[in-house]
């Protein structure tokens, strides 16, 4: 699954669409975190909206909803990125939504994680060059570092690191999100198959993949 940034990122670096009902570009505007209709939620954590006053579907959905339910509200066009599919989603003021429009600030700050992801990848690729496993377990627990830049760290040391060292600072980071828990799992696995060990299930050391009979706490091993 990707993440919220990662989504957003994605976004950012395409055409916003047309509203086929005015022609007006669409704003990107974030899901709230209510589900609605049948309770299933909205699928996306970004959606592209119309929030053009003057827009056909919006001008007339007053009075239709007010004639058919009785309630004051009205429609504003709605697109699911990366499809053709165009809806209708109800509002129930002039203002509805319009709290949830990505704004300026919100774009900036995403621009900035990338800048850092840049940054952090170059960094990766100096500690690769110059083998400074130490530097990219670092950066594979470091809370601040971008998820792309830690899945990228933790992704090298799986596929570089000939240190049995390095599977314990990978065993004790607490994994923001389940990409990065199976990023380590997959980092993990690689390092004890380059190196034909494993880790005791009864006091966790690492032995060799063929012992009978763990060196550590002496317990026999299947």
């Amino acid at each position: 699954m990707q993440t919220r940034d990662e989504y957003l990122q994605k976004l950012l670096e395409i055409k916003k669409p047309n509203c086929p009902h005015c022609g007006k570009e669409m704003n990107i505007w974030e899901v709230p975190p209510i589900t609605f209709s049948d309770g299933l939620g909205w699928g996306e954590p970004f959606l592209f909206v119309c929030f053009n006053d003057d827009c056909p579907p919006f001008v007339s959905g007053w009075d239709d909803i007010e004639e058919t339910y009785g309630h004051r509200a009205s429609f504003r066009c709605i697109n699911y990125p990366f499809t053709n599919t165009f809806e209708l989603m109800s509002v129930f003021g002039k203002a509805g939504g319009e709290g949830q429009i990505v704004s300026e600030e919100l774009i900036n700050e995403q621009e900035e994680i990338e800048e850092r992801i840049k940054t952090g990848f170059s960094i990766l690729a100096d500690c690769y060059v110059n083998k400074d496993f130490i530097k990219i377990i670092s950066m594979a627990q470091d809370n601040l570092e971008p998820i792309r830049v830690r899945l990228k760290s933790i992704e090298m040391l799986g596929d570089c690191a000939d240190i049995i060292e390095a599977i314990e600072p990978l065993r004790n980071i607490k994994p923001p999100t389940t990409k990065v828990a199976d990023a380590i799992e997959l980092a993990v696995g690689k390092i004890h198959g380059r190196c034909f060990t494993r880790e005791c299930p009864f006091c966790a050391e690492i032995i060799k993949r063929r012992a009978k009979v763990c060196k550590h706490c002496g317990k026999e091993l299947n």
